[in-house]
């Protein structure tokens, strides 16, 4: 069955780009509303912005969302949690152009929606089930879905920085995995790049405090890391947020080789311009029970305590 909130949720925090304060309040929604945004702070009582793959534009740091001139920034950490909780319908209201950072992961997010719980709705949750291999490429980067019993994330990176260089990972994204492996993961940026976006006008509330950022073999974020691999992790993160503008769940295996945010917009819409390579399936109990967020509960919010 198809879920929502119990409750109303309510966030405030800073914009990773803007720098600027921002409020969000997730709302319960009805049976077929899926995830959408809406601008309060625009003109005529807030401008709708579902968040669908076909309203993502070319970004190179976030997952932006546009319709018109309205645009909400940096939604892939939140949608990663809706997703890893199994949240299938909310009304997000934002009174500002991006969501806020937190602590770079989306572990706020996920303690906030656990604490509410979810309702079940009166109508059957249908899912994306992947019928054939699909892939796109960009230079050494590529990402691919393939035919799965079960939503897996299979994800390689490469960086020169000591501190990162070579992770890989692989995950079923089944039994709360989402939030007791990958929810706490924090983005990360190399120091030479944080003053060139500054200059750029990016990256304005990025802080040592919500992000992890890291100058060759050192990670200057205090603390350290969370763990050995949070780099790679993160990744898991922002595709497992981005395959959910796909509008449902998807049933396959997800595989990412240096891939960003660009280039998995870029699969769902290589994956939704061929038909023969999906289909909508009607979610049945032993399905379900292979998706993100099935069976969580309050008691496990101990995982991101």
């Amino acid at each position: 069955m198809q879920t929502t909130l119990k409750k109303d949720l309510t966030f405030h925090g800073i914009g990773l780009h803007t720098g600027k304060p921002v409020n969000l309040h997730l709302r319960p929604a009805p049976a077929g509303h899926g995830i959408v945004f809406r601008r309060v702070d625009r003109d005529g009582g807030g401008v709708l912005i579902p968040a669908k793959w076909h309203h993502v534009e070319i970004c190179p740091l976030n997952t932006r969302l546009r319709v018109g001139d309205t645009i909400v920034s940096t939604i892939e950490h939140l949608m990663a949690a809706l997703s890893g909780c199994g949240v299938h319908n909310v009304l997000i209201d934002i009174d500002g152009p991006e969501v806020p950072i937190m602590d770079g992961s989306s572990a706020e997010f996920v303690r906030g929606i656990l604490q509410a719980g979810l309702k079940r709705l009166a109508k059957p949750l249908q899912i994306i089930k992947i019928l054939e291999n699909v892939s796109v490429h960009h230079g050494d980067a590529w990402a691919s879905l393939q035919p799965a019993t079960s939503l897996q994330i299979d994800f390689e990176i490469d960086f020169a920085d000591a501190a990162i260089g070579h992770q890989a990972k692989t995950l079923n994204m089944a039994n709360g995995s989402f939030v007791h492996t990958l929810c706490d993961s924090r983005t990360f940026c190399r120091n030479a790049d944080v003053e060139e976006m500054r200059a750029r006008g990016l990256a304005l509330g990025g802080t040592l405090e919500n992000a992890v950022v890291v100058d060759g073999d050192k990670v200057l974020t205090p603390g350290g890391l969370r763990h050995a691999d949070e780099a790679v992790r993160h990744k898991m993160l922002d595709a497992l947020g981005d395959l959910y503008t796909a509008g449902a769940p998807i049933l396959g295996r997800y595989t990412g080789h240096k891939a960003g945010h660009n280039l998995s917009n870029a699969l769902l819409r290589a994956l939704f311009d061929r038909p023969s390579a999906w289909r909508l399936v009607d979610c049945t109990p032993q399905i379900a029970a292979r998706l993100p967020g099935q069976g969580l509960s309050a008691a496990d919010l101990n995982a991101v305590a």
